[in-house]
């Protein structure tokens, strides 16, 4: 059993908070996490269970007598249970009371966010980051980026040593499936179970199959800037349709929008989101990416190591005690970063990906552009890249290799 780095938040919110929300993507190991806190008096419940799915909307109050503790797992397929959770804890709000799941965004559910305002906290879980899988703590690599340092040690990170973790990802049923083709089939059955079982319960949905032609689409522009014109024409829906199928993936946590960084000063940057899914190994399932395949085309690298990466930055920022929040920066010059982080006060962090052993300055421009643009806001810059030491590029800015991440 892989050792969550979320179970610390949670036990600090079970001892102040009547409602406890563990969000994330289906398989990511949400059940397995929460059912570490059943105990006699606190009974598990899963909406997936048909029996447990009736109850609930048939009579959502009555579901919930005769404990003052309840798991309730998937709670997102009957809505009508948080006015129900709501009226039992305003009886009683001693903390710890309800532990739930949801596989959808809770916030974006309808009269979710105000029926249990001021008496719940959400604690996003995504799939495994590489800390959680190597066993180790929470690497300090925001800490390091955003005092504009990082330490001087030999740390390994070939392609052919990335390649195995990049097209794994994170859920666990990928990573107990040592064959790759059999990943690629869990990828493409997690997804087809997901628009199958998932969506109805959130939305109605006039053309599914228009749906999943569009998640072809999305992992085919993954990486890139949104352009719902072009993804609605590809997926042969308008791009009202686009925006609104777009919207109901990010709620299901299969992909995300990147939103870009900019300053009102600042005219001259693009203020498109770009789009990444939610993990790489998924990712690659879904395009069947092999390790044939990439050594045959290196190309197909580059974009599944950005999704890689910002996937780990985004577990990071999930364990780290400050509020961070994760853009992208792009200007109509063509210079742009991958990611780029703000904290709590404003200052401002770079991320650039090469999935390259060789470095040169060239490199650093976009992110000397984000230093010029944010001025003393500008913290650090780091290019993550497949080498083996730190290399340093001027006043805040260094090469640093990709394992830093979990280092």
């Amino acid at each position: 059993m892989y050792q969550r780095l979320i179970t610390s938040q949670m036990n600090e919110a079970l001892a102040d908070t009547p409602v406890v929300i563990v969000n994330g993507p289906r398989q990511s190991g949400k059940t397995t996490l929460v059912r570490q806190f059943e105990s006699l008096g606190r009974p598990y419940r899963t909406l997936d269970n048909p029996n447990d799915l009736a109850g609930a909307r048939n009579d959502p109050i009555g579901f919930l007598r005769g404990t003052d503790q309840f798991i309730i797992d998937e709670v997102q397929r009957v809505p009508e249970l948080f006015l129900a959770i709501k009226e039992t804890v305003d009886r009683n709000r001693a903390p710890g009371r309800f532990i739930l799941t949801g596989s959808a965004e809770i916030l974006n559910l309808p009269g979710i966010r105000d029926s249990l305002a001021g008496r719940m906290q959400i604690l996003p879980l995504l799939p495994l980051s590489m800390n959680e899988i190597s066993g180790g703590g929470v690497a300090d690599f925001l800490a390091e980026l955003f005092a504009g340092e990082f330490r001087e040690q030999p740390q390994k990170t070939p392609r052919t040593l990335l390649l195995t973790p990049v097209l794994a990802g994170g859920f666990p049923e990928m990573l107990a499936r040592s064959a790759e083709h059999r990943r690629v089939a869990w990828a493409q059955a997690y997804v087809e179970a997901l628009l199958r079982r998932d969506v109805p319960d959130i939305s109605n949905i006039e053309k599914p199959d228009a749906l999943a032609r569009l998640v072809d689409v999305l992992a085919v522009l993954n990486g890139q800037i949104v352009n719902l014109q072009d993804m609605g024409s590809r997926a042969g829906i308008d791009h009202k349709t686009a925006e609104r199928y777009l919207g109901l993936l990010e709620n299901l946590y299969l992909v995300r929008r990147l939103k870009p960084w900019f300053r009102n000063e600042l005219k001259r940057l693009v203020k498109s989101s770009k789009l990444h899914f939610i993990d790489s190994g998924l990712l690659a399932g879904i395009r069947g990416l092999t390790t044939p395949r990439i050594k045959a085309n290196s190309m197909l690298f580059g974009p599944l190591l950005e999704t890689f990466v910002h996937a780990e930055i985004s577990k990071l920022i999930t364990f780290a005690q400050d509020r961070h929040r994760l853009f992208h920066y792009r200007d109509h010059d063509g210079y742009e970063v991958d990611f780029v982080i703000e904290n709590r006060v404003g200052q401002v962090a770079g991320i650039e990906v090469k999935a390259s052993a060789t470095v040169t300055a060239q490199d650093f421009r976009g992110l000397k552009r984000l230093a010029a643009g944010a001025g003393r806001d500008f913290v650090g810059g780091c290019l993550l890249y497949d080498g083996e030491r730190v290399v340093r590029f001027g006043d805040r800015l260094a090469a640093v290799p990709l394992s830093a991440l979990w280092g």
